[in-house]
């Protein structure tokens, strides 16, 4: 009981700023366009103060940004980003336990805190995709999504720790992000595959599924990255084997990896 009156009671400001911003909103037909400017940058500016100052009464309470986070986006959850935003700038060097709350407390906003928090540069690309996929893995494709397109320039990267992170979702991972950059389809699996080289029938599968018409350079590059595992070569082409890929192609691919047009037979067969 104690505790949820100081939470109201903490809050009150907050909620003291919005009436003001509202009260003052009513009135903006007899204010000129410079006063308003000014008038709503003040506004602001008074809001961001009193948020900032309720998230440290709430971290001084709990103990814990993490906590703090969690009990604000739990009672606001709308407002989990604008709190994320105040968290990395007062408390920067917390920024691992703020990814991580706020991704875990509010999964649908995931995308948006991993773009904040690239934007702020709080730590490198992969290493926010690497948290906030630990933190709800079910939201891998968002994470993935908003890193890659923030940095372009880190995508091998971000392939390479996301299918690390987590694996089961590497399918997933290789189609969402070769949608978004298909020119990039060949660096993009070499990528997952050197990373994790026992997801290369489900990579292959995917890919076959959205870029039909790229078959051969996909079996052809899943073949190559596999070569040296031997039952992952010949589960990739039985896979492409079925997605009707061309066998004269296939077995080029399979003689070039070292395997023997008996193994070839064998493994289009099963």
């Amino acid at each position: 009981m104690f505790r949820r009156l100081s939470f109201l009671f903490a809050v009150l400001p907050v909620l003291s700023v919005s009436a003001l911003v509202n009260a003052q909103t009513a009135n903006e037909e007899t204010v000129t366009p410079e006063r308003n400017l000014a008038s709503s940058t003040q506004q602001d500016a008074k809001s961001h103060a009193f948020q900032t100052s309720f998230l440290k009464r709430q971290v001084d309470s709990s103990m814990s940004v993490g906590r703090a986070i969690r009990s604000i986006s739990g009672h606001y959850p709308q407002e989990v980003v604008s709190i994320v935003d105040i968290a990395l700038d007062t408390y920067p060097d917390k920024y691992r336990e703020i990814i991580f709350a706020a991704v875990s407390a509010q999964p649908s906003s995931t995308e948006e805190i991993v773009k904040l928090a690239i934007e702020k540069e709080v730590s490198s690309c992969p290493s926010i995709v690497q948290i906030a996929i630990r933190a709800e893995p079910t939201y891998v494709d968002f994470v993935v999504q908003a890193a890659a397109n923030a940095t372009p320039e880190d995508l091998d990267e971000i392939v390479r720790v996301a299918v690390l992170t987590q694996p089961d979702s590497a399918d997933s991972i290789v189609q969402i992000l070769s949608k978004e950059h298909p020119n990039k389809i060949v660096e993009i699996m070499t990528s997952a595959l050197n990373a994790v080289p026992f997801v290369g029938e489900y990579v292959v599968d995917a890919l076959l599924a959205i870029f039909p018409n790229d078959a051969e350079m996909v079996v052809e590059t899943a073949v190559r990255e596999s070569s040296t595992q031997r039952e992952q070569v010949i589960r990739i082409l039985n896979t492409a084997h079925h997605a009707g890929v061309n066998d004269v192609k296939l077995k080029e691919y399979a003689l070039s990896a070292g395997m023997t047009e008996t193994e070839f037979t064998s493994a289009i067969d099963n």
